[in-house]
């Protein structure tokens, strides 16, 4: 019977002592005019407002500046960045590649070009540098973007197609009369197997 009392007793002087607020001083004055801190920003590469012109020109200079790269075109339209590079043309293609990539990392670390394509065809990189040509002589860039893309579209690469994907009832067949659904699974049967052979 005095264990609960004692328990009671032992809460309370510790709720009213707990609760009890002392008045201590400040940690700082209140008329202490640097109080708050202003702090930079951590990020080291200021970005800066360029337009697609002043970007596609940066990333050409950051990817000539990669050993083994004699020169560099670079278009930026929409969505699109391709960075087209100009290597001796002896090298054999690991070599090539190893240069690819070595743009492509120096890119990946700029603020603007970490999702630029680079390409290492000769072609394709006048192609490039004709465009930026364009651009900047004032050319309608519609034209220029769907240039753009159809490059983008040759050098990405393409996907299989998943086998194992969920059936949909053809919706068409629902339509079609029972006799001529036979028709047209039989002829649908026979180019089957055409292609097969």
């Amino acid at each position: 019977m005095k264990l609960p009392f004692v328990l009671i007793v032992f809460a309370s002087l510790l709720f009213t002592f707990g609760c009890q607020q002392t008045e201590e001083e400040p940690l700082a004055s209140e008329d202490d005019s640097n109080r708050y801190i202003q702090v930079k920003d951590s990020d080291p590469a200021e970005q800066k407002n360029l337009n697609n012109s002043q970007i596609a020109t940066h990333l050409a200079k950051i990817a000539s500046d990669v050993p083994n790269v004699n020169d560099a075109a670079s278009v930026v339209a929409g969505p699109y960045a391709v960075v087209g590079i100009d290597v001796d043309k002896d090298l054999d293609r690991s070599r090539v590649g190893t240069i690819k990539y070595s743009v492509l990392e120096a890119l990946y670390h700029d603020p603007y070009g970490k999702s630029a394509i680079v390409v290492a065809d000769a072609d394709i990189t006048e192609r490039i540098r004709g465009m930026g040509d364009k651009i900047q002589q004032g050319h309608p860039v519609h034209g220029v973007v769907d240039e753009l893309a159809a490059i983008v579209g040759r050098y990405m690469p393409d996907f299989p197609i998943n086998d194992h994907q969920p059936q949909e009832p053809d919706q068409n067949k629902e339509v079609i009369p029972k006799e001529d659904k036979q028709k047209l699974d039989e002829i649908e049967g026979e180019q089957s197997n055409h292609q097969n052979e």
